[in-house]
């Protein structure tokens, strides 16, 4: 069954590109696991995921040449890294402030308190 992209999983799914069917990056359950780390926010959970398949593929891939084959796992975890950078910097912009502006008046309690 294809990642669904109406749901919070489907939509880490196909951020990531994690759409094989057969063999998946990620259970639903590690997805669900970054969804709640990430506050139920989307973006915040598929930067997470792109950061722990960075740091696999630093980890394991390495920075390899033989004979006319290069491959350069530094670079692509560098390359993940900055698209999870991006994601949260959309996740940032989308937030709202939250800034709530309040009438403060010091007397209020005396006011309560005395009647007047």
């Amino acid at each position: 069954m294809p990642a669904d992209p109406t749901t919070d999983i489907g939509m880490i799914r196909t951020i990531i590109a994690d759409l094989d069917e057969a063999e998946p990056l990620f259970t639903d359950a590690q997805l669900q696991g970054f969804l709640n780390l990430a506050g139920g926010r989307v973006r915040r959970a598929a930067a997470t995921a792109l950061d722990t398949i960075a740091t696999s593929e630093a980890l394991i891939s390495k920075r390899i040449k033989t004979l006319d084959l290069t491959t350069d796992g530094p670079a692509v975890a560098e390359a993940l890294r900055r698209h999870a950078e991006r994601l949260r910097e959309e996740d940032d912009e989308d937030e709202p402030w939250g800034l709530e502006i309040v009438n403060y008046d010091p007397w209020a309690a005396y006011r309560r308190r005395t009647g007047a």
